[in-house]
């Protein structure tokens, strides 16, 4: 959200559709470097790019296969460009690689790709085999035998089981890889499909299980249905063999919410204690309602800043984003706490406080533990949370410091779970835990991918324009001096929460820090590192302290000599597209290379492309003219100015998109291309917004990155 593909293999090609490659020459001919086309910001204007917005359009792909074909020249033709592809693949292939677990009834499931299976097998063992050497598998779902036996592209999205035994699943299955999925009932004992079980068709949907013969679906229900973000907002109760037209309805909520999806919490041996329609007003925002026995819906009074994480002993356990004032029913809570909610009589308890270097970074729970990764200056640690009558015991697992700590699996039929320890420079282990006992194992680690014993981490701070410190990691060659000839690859997000943590990534190891690369990974605000309060400093009008935080851990950089402009790249994605295209645009003279990876650009018109309306809360609403005012000082699509001189960025996405609309990257590929600026544009023609379509897929993708940073960084364009 393990294997990878060992081979060559051909991705497919849109030469393959008649016309397309001359059609593709004549729009490139058609369109002169000299045009000096500057997209405006005034509201109504005309977009002259605006027809790259046809995701399948016959001009907007003949223009994609053009750049493919110029950028593939440039990248691909590269001769270490073949070298950097088959050591990515090497270390994504590398056969001890850790199965990722799931629990799945008394079994340990798994999600397998390698060079045999390009889609992967869905597959499982026993706790114990998967707790061995050599684990002993058993398929449930040959993905690749079903994409051929179909004629599909079918990716693997995850499944949803029946407790307690959870023989019977919904899987998701999407064709290319977008979010859009179809669902197929799936028996595990005769490892099939449900004849006439529950199918639903391809769309953005979430089903629950209420009983072995009824499910909770939200979805397409028919026109109307769908929220503003492309989401639905209806939920229904379908019985099986009983028509969709006759499903039942339960909550509707409304168009301008970002979706409504079911939930049911349940007690020992998968018994429902409560049914909730979840909903979603906005992105951070939250409401749940209780289906009571008479099947009306009562609110239970939760802040609307709140985040279900699980439920444990009768209650939902609760992160809550915003400060909570006392009530009759519980005592004030500060944002950032984890609270026990009663949905009976909204009785509300406090579990634990981060301090003020902390955030619970992620919480799950198991039947009668909660598990908090905590980040304490974004160094990790793991706690499990009992209840007694007296309130909430802690325990700190005994894993290793500095290391970030993610909870990979936890058993909600008993008080398991595998948690996975990695860093920068250590390879990912795995270690069993019983949350009952505080008691861990470790059970398997990770050969290392690649020579990490001449590199070293430091954890550094730089101020920001007003005065903030913003912490980041630097791994750096232990023998670096600090004379500014480091090549620098520097990665920031800055958003939604989300925090950025020391992870092991081979493909950087492998192919940049062994060749004498240096990295940073940014702790800019927005991001999660800190708690909500972090987040909410660069929210809507104060996104410029996001971009400014980035600016200013590069001037570091090269105020303490490790690096310069010239050896100083950039990357981020989706939301980092939005943080990489801004600084470029902000920060020309900061930088001499950028990879923007399926990225928001054109913030005056993402809210009405893709799911680009469900982020109205983290950006702002640029049809709102208030709102529209601050995000047009940054909107790198429409800051574009013939004059200027900028770094020469390369800029991919996927076709099959469908979370973060390809329109963004391909605009902002041409408005360059029309103001005459240097850069390079690649669009993989499938797989979705998670990268996850494809083994070969990431190969290649990621020798381009890196052949690129090395052209821009390290050395010039090989002849």
């Amino acid at each position: 959200m393990s294997g990878r593909l060992s081979r060559a293999w051909t991705l497919p090609r849109l030469t393959a559709l008649p016309g397309l490659a001359g059609l593709a020459a004549l729009l490139l001919a058609s369109t002169p470097a000299t045009a000096q086309v500057v997209p405006s910001a005034a509201p109504g204007a005309p977009d002259p790019y605006g027809w790259l917005e046809d995701v399948h359009g016959t001009r907007a792909l003949a223009w994609v296969e053009g750049e493919n074909t110029r950028t593939a020249d440039r990248l691909e033709r590269d001769p270490r460009y073949e070298t950097f592809r088959r050591d990515a693949l090497a270390v994504l292939t590398a056969g001890d690689r850790i199965p990722a677990p799931a629990f799945l009834g008394d079994r340990i499931a798994n999600l397998w790709q390698d060079e045999s299976h390009v889609k992967g097998v869905w597959r499982v063992t026993t706790p114990v085999s998967y707790g061995s050497a050599a684990p002993v598998w058993e398929t449930l779902l040959d993905l690749d035998a079903l994409s051929k036996a179909e004629g599909r592209n079918w990716i693997f999205k995850g499944v949803t089981c029946l407790p307690p035994a959870e023989t019977r699943c919904l899987v998701r299955l999407s064709n290319g890889g977008g979010d859009a999925a179809e669902i197929r009932e799936f028996d595990i004992p005769s490892r099939s499909f449900v004849k006439d079980g529950f199918r639903f068709s391809s769309g953005k949907q979430d089903v629950e299980w209420l009983d072995a013969d009824t499910v909770l679906v939200s979805r397409d229900w028919g026109p109307g249905t769908l929220t503003e973000s492309g989401y639905p907002f209806v939920v229904k109760m379908l019985r099986r063999g009983q028509p969709e037209t006759e499903a039942t309805e339960i909550y509707r909520g409304l168009s301008t919410d970002v979706r409504v999806a079911p939930t049911v919490l349940r007690g020992p041996g998968g018994r429902v204690e409560h049914v909730l329609a979840d909903r979603s007003p906005a992105f951070f925002q939250g409401e749940w309602r209780v289906r009571q026995p008479d099947g009306s819906l009562r609110l239970l009074d939760l802040p609307r800043h709140a985040e279900l994480r699980g439920y444990v002993a009768g209650r939902m356990i609760v992160s809550i984003n915003e400060a909570w004032a006392a009530a009759p029913h519980h005592p004030a809570f500060k944002a950032g706490a984890l609270v026990a909610f009663d949905p009976k009589d909204g009785t509300a308890a406090l579990i634990a406080e981060p301090g003020p270097t902390q955030t619970f970074d992620n919480v799950a729970t198991t039947r009668d533990r909660v598990l908090v990764q905590l980040l304490d200056n974004v160094n990790g640690a793991l706690d499990v949370y009992a209840p007694t009558a007296g309130g909430w015991t802690k325990t700190r697992l005994p894993l290793p410091p500095g290391l970030a700590l993610t909870v990979r699996a936890a058993d909600h039929g008993s008080d398991r779970a595998y948690v996975q320890s990695e860093g920068f420079l250590e390879p990912p282990a795995l270690w069993s835990v019983d949350a009952a006992t505080g008691t861990v194992t470790k059970i398997r680690s990770l050969a290392p991918k690649f020579d990490a014993s001449k590199d070293v981490v430091e954890q550094r701070f730089a101020i920001s324009t007003d005065g903030t410190r913003v912490p980041y990691f630097l791994v750096r060659p232990t023998a670096m001096k600090p004379d500014g000839t480091t090549p620098v690859q520097m990665f920031g997000y800055g958003g939604f929460l989300i925090s950025e943590t020391p992870t092991y990534r081979p493909e950087l190891g492998k192919l940049w820090l062994e060749r004498g690369g240096a990295y940073v990974l940014t702790n800019i605000r927005g991001g999660g590192e800190f708690g909500p309060a972090w987040h909410d400093a660069a929210l809507r009008e104060h996104r410029q302290r996001a971009f400014d935080d980035f600016a200013a851990v590069a001037r570091d950089l090269i105020a303490t000599g490790v690096t310069s402009p010239k050896h100083l790249g950039i990357y981020g994605r989706s939301n980092g597209g939005v943080l990489t295209s801004v600084s470029i645009t902000q920060h020309p003279e900061l930088f001499n290379a950028a990879v923007i990876e399926s990225p928001l650009i054109d913030m005056l018109r993402y809210n009405h492309l893709s799911a680009g309306a469900s982020w109205v809360a983290e950006y702002g609403n640029p049809d709102v003219p208030e709102d529209r005012a601050f995000i047009a000082r940054y909107s790198a699509y429409t800051r574009l100015q013939a004059g200027a001189t900028y770094p020469e960025p390369y800029i991919t996405t996927n076709t099959e998109d469908d979370r973060v609309h390809p329109g963004h990257p391909r605009k902002f590929a041409a408005a360059l291309q029309g103001l005459g600026k240097p850069y390079l544009y690649y669009e993989n023609t499938f797989g979705g917004h998670a990268n996850d379509a494809d083994p070969e897929l990431n190969a290649r993708r990621w020798a381009r990155h890196y052949v690129y940073l090395t052209q821009k960084l390290m050395d010039p364009p090989a002849p």
